[in-house]
């Protein structure tokens, strides 16, 4: 019973009070660490993929590349040691590359009995699933081509044009035997003038 006189205190409104503070619960630090091993991961695929992020540039190494011979053998770099390598990519349809064709066959009629090579990798398109093979011998009939013609498939997965991470069609790269890129070259040009004779002379003696 309410003693005359006075009244009950209402009752507080809001949440019960704790009455061991100490004692609350703390926020779960599990998210966090989630995110933190996500983080972390992602900077781990970045370093150990951050080659295929590293430009293709005068002095660096030349990437490992495979292209295919128009017999279909695979060969790569590797497959010309010891060489001083221009490494051309090109293709039929393009009028810039059959402008330069001419310039590179005479230069490599005349270096290349002393280890310099040419490796000119088309990239038309497949024909009929497969390498354009008469496409490609009717042009080196038609300039009369010696030096290798290769093929890489536009667009495929691991393409010259994706390792070298071409803009178009010519580029060139003038490769050393060491395998570093001495030369970039976006466009036509006259590959047995002075100055681009003399750097491959150079690189073959050293």
């Amino acid at each position: 019973m309410n003693q005359p006189g006075k009244t009950d205190a209402p009752a507080p409104s809001g949440p019960p009070q704790d009455a061991h503070p100490a004692r609350r619960r703390r926020p779960s630090r599990w998210p966090y660490a989630v995110a933190l091993v996500a983080a972390l991961g992602v900077v781990g695929t970045a370093w150990l993929s951050r080659k295929h992020f590293e430009p293709i540039i005068a002095g660096v190494a030349a990437p490992s590349f495979t292209v295919s011979t128009m017999e279909g053998q695979p060969v790569g770099l590797d497959s010309y040691p010891g060489k001083v390598v221009l490494l051309n990519v090109w293709a039929t349809w393009c009028v810039p590359c059959e402008t330069e064709m001419p310039s590179m066959q005479r230069l490599y009629a005349d270096l290349s009995d002393e280890g310099f090579e040419i490796l000119a990798v088309s990239v038309d398109a497949p024909e009929d699933g497969k390498p354009p093979v008469k496409t490609l011998d009717a042009f080196v009939r038609k300039h009369s081509l010696t030096f290798p013609i290769l093929y890489s498939e536009p667009g495929s997965a691991g393409s010259i044009q994706q390792i070298f991470q071409t803009a178009g069609v010519p580029e060139s790269f003038l490769i050393g035997k060491d395998g570093v890129i001495y030369r970039r070259i976006a466009g036509p040009t006259e590959w047995d003038s002075p100055q681009y004779r003399e750097q491959i002379l150079r690189l073959l003696g050293e």
